[in-house]
C-alpha cells in the first residue's frame, strides 16, 4: 500500500487510520486484537486513540490504550506502527484540562498503558480556552525534547486558537501542531468549512 507523509515530520502512514475510542467499550480485548490484526494485513499502519477512551465507561478512560499497548507487545510490532493517543479531553475526575502539570502527568500515564517509550503524535484534544497556549506548547516542549513525544498535533481547536499557537511557537521556538483532526464526516461539515477559510 502507497504511504503518504505527514508534512514536516518523517512519519509514513497509510491514507486511512483506524480510531481506538471503541476498545474496551463496543469491543473487548480478543475483538480488539482482531480488528487490529485484520487492518495491518491489509497494509495500514496508522492507530489513533486517547488517554480518556472510554472514559463514560469507567469513569476515567485507559481501556484503548492499554489494549492496543497489550497488542503492539504480543504482536512486536511496534516499530511499524503510527500511534496517535490525545491528552486535554475530561473524565469523571476532570474537566478539560491542556494545563502543563496535566500534559506532563498524562503522557507518562499514556506511555506506560501504551507499553512504549515514544507517542509519535500527540493530539491536544480538547482545548480548556483557560490555559495559556504558551504553557501548553512549553509542555509539549519538553516531552518532545525528553523523546516521550516525536510531534504534536490539534483536535477540537477553534481557528482563532490554532493561529495564536502558530504566532506562540514561532515567537518561542516551540514545536508547531503539523496535523489537524477536526469533527468531519458526511453529516457534519461546518467545522471543516469554518477551519479551511482561516
Amino acid at each position: 500500500m502507497k504511504k503518504v507523509t505527514i508534512k514536516n515530520t518523517d512519519l509514513e502512514i497509510a491514507p486511512i487510520n483506524f480510531g481506538g475510542n471503541v476498545f474496551g467499550w463496543t469491543l473487548d480485548e480478543k475483538e480488539s486484537f482482531d480488528i487490529l490484526d485484520a487492518f495491518v494485513d491489509e497494509g495500514f499502519n496508522f492507530v489513533d486513540t486517547a488517554d480518556t477512551y472510554s472514559w463514560w465507561v469507567n469513569g476515567v478512560g485507559g481501556q484503548s490504550e492499554t489494549i492496543i499497548g497489550k497488542w503492539m507487545t504480543l504482536r512486536n510490532n511496534r516499530e511499524n506502527i503510527v500511534i496517535a493517543t490525545k491528552v486535554g479531553s475530561e473524565t469523571k475526575e476532570h474537566p478539560v484540562d491542556i494545563s502543563k502539570k496535566h500534559i506532563l502527568k498524562s503522557v507518562d500515564e499514556s506511555l506506560q498503558r501504551l507499553g512504549t517509550d515514544h507517542i509519535d503524535l500527540y493530539y491536544t484534544h480538547f482545548d480548556d480556552q483557560i490555559t495559556p497556549i504558551e504553557e501548553t506548547l512549553s509542555a509539549y516542549d519538553e516531552i518532545i525534547k525528553a523523546g516521550k513525544v516525536r510531534y504534536i498535533a490539534a483536535s477540537n481547536l477553534s481557528p482563532k486558537r490554532l493561529i495564536e499557537s502558530f504566532d506562540v511557537a514561532e515567537k518561542n521556538n516551540f514545536p508547531k501542531y503539523v496535523a489537524l483532526q477536526p469533527h468531519y464526516n458526511l453529516m457534519e461539515r461546518t467545522t471543516l468549512k469554518r477551519i479551511t477559510h482561516l
